[in-house]
């Protein structure tokens, strides 16, 4: 987010908005979008070249990550195995 806020006033804010409106569409919706190898979901962030990455593990939704999708996009990958 700061980042964001770097390149422009008020971005950081609409990216932490659309952060905080997509979390609360998968808690509501977790079991749409499809699993992917390697067991997790993803769900993109429409405006922003951002994903959000969840496992559902014992009934409990985990986020493991908010990546940029240009920027090494699977650095958070190892982070399911702690879970799991």
């Amino acid at each position: 987010m700061e980042y964001y806020e770097e390149q422009r006033a008020g971005l950081g804010l609409r990216l932490k908005e659309e952060i905080d409106q997509h979390a609360k569409w998968i808690t509501r919706n977790s079991d749409i979008p499809r699993i992917r190898k390697g067991g997790y979901r993803r769900v993109n962030i429409k405006v922003f070249p951002c994903y959000i990455v969840y496992i559902i593990h014992e009934n409990i939704l985990w986020i493991l990550a908010i990546a940029n999708s240009h920027k090494k996009p699977e650095y958070w990958i190892k982070r399911k195995d702690e879970v799991s």
